[in-house]
């Protein structure tokens, strides 16, 4: 089963994982915890996020299009990348979350991923899916 881990960080990880100074020890022990997992073959996929600053929230409301600057939510902690591991249960999913090293000062949430598409059965799939090819 493939699950998706995504990595909540705080304004001040940010600033950690982005400054020259501070970049090494961010890493430091995030890398060997990529490692592990690929080396165990459950990691399928894995990319990080430029902080909240960088992002644009659409949105269509009342037949107008909204374009926002920032994060859809200012919280303490913003989305900072995904995970996509590919797993026995969710037994193991979660047992990898807790090695994460982020864990200290961040939030890590575990979603199971939904089916690809075709695997769906639904007509609204099928159909996309035809238009694409």
């Amino acid at each position: 089963m493939q699950v998706s881990l995504l990595i909540y960080q705080s304004q001040g990880a940010f600033a950690e994982r982005d400054d020259p100074d501070r970049r090494a020890a961010f890493w430091a022990e995030r890398i060997p915890y990529y490692h592990a997992m690929r080396a165990a073959g459950v990691l399928a996929d894995a990319v990080g996020l430029q902080p909240p600053a960088t992002a644009v929230t659409l949105r269509v409301r009342n037949g107008q299009r909204i374009v926002e600057d920032g994060p859809y939510a200012d919280t303490k902690e913003q989305l900072g990348g995904v995970l996509i591991l590919d797993v026995p249960d969710l037994t193991a999913a979660v047992d990898w979350m807790w090695r994460f090293p982020g864990l200290k000062t961040g939030v890590v949430e575990l979603r199971p991923n939904l089916p690809p598409l075709a695997a769906s059965g639904t007509p609204l799939a099928e159909a996309s899916l035809e238009k694409a090819g």
